[in-house]
């Protein structure tokens, strides 16, 4: 068994902030959503990709694999959505077990209503708070980030499709 690499006091004080940053972060817009638009990060999120997407609909394991959202999960967001109106779902023609995700009208109507605080939020709590240097960085950082995780997801899809296949 391979040695633990524990980390140093600066990378615990990285880690520590990083968590804390985010998870403030994070937390703030969801509040300033909830106050102002009356809707949770998770939903505008929804609503931002379907908008997005021709005719904003979308195949709702492809909307749930874009979010990073279990399909549980997602089906009892999306549910909500359909009481308030904001979303319609459909059974995929092809496939029973399958079902699309469709934007609305008054669901497009609530995120254009939504988007100008969310935005704000997100300028006065995070780039307002760095240096034109420190946001290029963040940038280089998080595109770097991303790509290492995303690659570890896929392999980890294909290795899961490869089990079940045996």
């Amino acid at each position: 068994m391979a040695e633990t690499r524990w980390l140093d006091d600066g990378q615990q004080r990285v880690w520590r902030d990083f968590l804390a940053a985010t998870r403030l972060f994070f937390e703030r817009l969801d509040q300033e959503l909830q106050a102002e638009a009356g809707m949770p990060h998770a939903y505008y999120e929804i609503l931002v990709r379907l908008s997005e997407h021709p005719d904003r609909e979308m195949r709702m394991s492809e909307l749930a694999d874009l979010l990073g959202s279990s399909r549980s999960r997602l089906s009892h967001a999306v549910a909500r959505l359909e009481e308030r109106g904001w979303v319609r779902r459909r059974a995929c023609a092809t496939d029973r077990r399958g079902h699309f995700a469709a934007l609305t009208d008054e669901g497009f109507a609530a995120l254009e209503a939504a988007a100008p605080g969310h935005v704000e939020g997100v300028r006065r709590h995070l780039f307002d708070q760095l240096s034109d240097d420190q946001v290029a960085e963040l940038g280089t950082i998080s595109a770097t980030l991303a790509r290492h995780l995303e690659a570890g997801r896929e392999s980890a899809a294909r290795q899961a499709r490869e089990t079940a296949q045996e």
